[in-house]
C-alpha cells in the first residue's frame, strides 16, 4: 500500500519521464534480438504484432474484462488517428529499412522529438520550454554525427518513409497528449493486429526453428508489448516531444547491447554521439524534475 501511496504522490512530470525512461530501457535490447533471429523481416514483422497483441490483449481482459471493448469504443476519433498512426509507424519503419540507407531511416526518425514540439505548439497550444528546444536540436545534431559516415543520398522513396515514420510518431504522441483523459491502450492493440495482418500479404513463412522459439518470443514481449503499453500512458502525464526525447537513447544504448553479446564494437562517433545524447537528455530531465 505504501508503494501505492508514493507512485500516485509523484508529480506528472515524475510519472511521464518514468514511463517513457522504463520502456526505453525494455526496447534497447530490440536491435539485438533482430541481430541474433534468422527470421525475415515481413516474419518478424508479423510476430512483433501478433504476439504483443495476444499478450496485451489477454492482460487487458483479465483486468477490464468486457470493458475492454467499451473502452475502445469510448476512445473515438483519438482512438481511430492513433490505431491509424500506431499501425503506419509499425509498417513504414520497416519498409523504410528496406529502401534506404540503415543511418538515414534513423537520422529521419531523430526528427521526431522536433515534429512533436512543432504539432504540440499548432494544435496542443503546449509550446515546450527554450531548454526542451534545445535538448531536441542537440540530440538530434548528434544522431546526425553518429550517422554522418553512414548517410547516403539512397532512395527517395525509402527516405520519404522514415520521414513518415518520425511524422507519425509525432501524430501518435500528440493524439495520446490531446487524449489524456482516455486510455488509448486498447486502440494500441488493435493496431498491432493491424500490423500482423498486413504483414500476412509479404510472410514467405510463419516457421520458428531452434533459437527463434525463444528469442522472438522473448523480443516481442519484453521490447515490443511492454514497451508500447508505456508509451501509449506516458504523453498522458509529459509533452509529445519529452516523450519521444527519450527514445533517442536507444541510439546509443542499443548498440552497446550489441556489442557486449556478439562483439560487434560501436563506432568511435557512436559513442562520442551517444554521450552527448545521454548527458543532454539526463541534464534535460534533472531540470524539469527538479522544477516539477
Amino acid at each position: 500500500m505504501e508503494r501505492i501511496e508514493n507512485v500516485n504522490n509523484l508529480t506528472d512530470q515524475q510519472k511521464g519521464s518514468l514511463l517513457a525512461f522504463i520502456a526505453v530501457m525494455f526496447i534497447t535490447p530490440d536491435s539485438l534480438f533482430i541481430r541474433l533471429s534468422n527470421v525475415d523481416t515481413w516474419g518478424l514483422v508479423f510476430y512483433r504484432g501478433i504476439i504483443p497483441f495476444f499478450t496485451v490483449f489477454f492482460v487487458m481482459l483479465l483486468i477490464y474484462k468486457l470493458n475492454f471493448f467499451k473502452i475502445l469504443l469510448s476512445s473515438g476519433y483519438h482512438g481511430l488517428l492513433y490505431i491509424g498512426t500506431f499501425s503506419l509507424t509499425n509498417v513504414t519503419f520497416v519498409v523504410s529499412i528496406q529502401n534506404t540507407n540503415v543511418a538515414n531511416t534513423l537520422v529521419m526518425i531523430a526528427m521526431a522529438p522536433m515534429l512533436s514540439a512543432i504539432l504540440g505548439g499548432i494544435f496542443l497550444k503546449e509550446l515546450p520550454e527554450k531548454k526542451t528546444w534545445i535538448a531536441i536540436f542537440v540530440t538530434f545534431l548528434a544522431a546526425v554525427y553518429i550517422f554522418y559516415d553512414s548517410l547516403q543520398l539512397g532512395n527517395f522513396f525509402g527516405d520519404i518513409l522514415g520521414l513518415i515514420t518520425a511524422l507519425g510518431l509525432a501524430v501518435g504522441a500528440v493524439t495520446i497528449r490531446s487524449a489524456r483523459t482516455k486510455n488509448l491502450v486498447p486502440a494500441a492493440v488493435v493496431g498491432k493486429l493491424l500490423v500482423a495482418t498486413f504483414a500476412l500479404l509479404f510472410i514467405e513463412s510463419f516457421v520458428l526453428a531452434e533459437k527463434d522459439l525463444i528469442i522472438v518470443p522473448l523480443m516481442c514481449i519484453l521490447c515490443v508489448a511492454i514497451p508500447f503499453v508505456l508509451v501509449t500512458i506516458a504523453p498522458r502525464f509529459i509533452p509529445a516531444a519529452e516523450v519521444n526525447l527519450f527514445f533517442l537513447l536507444e541510439t546509443i544504448i542499443g548498440p552497446i547491447w550489441v556489442w557486449l553479446v556478439i562483439k560487434e564494437q560501436p563506432s568511435i562517433e557512436t559513442l562520442q554521439g551517444g554521450a552527448i545524447i545521454i548527458a543532454t537528455i539526463a541534464i534535460h530531465s534533472f531540470l524539469k524534475l527538479k522544477n516539477s
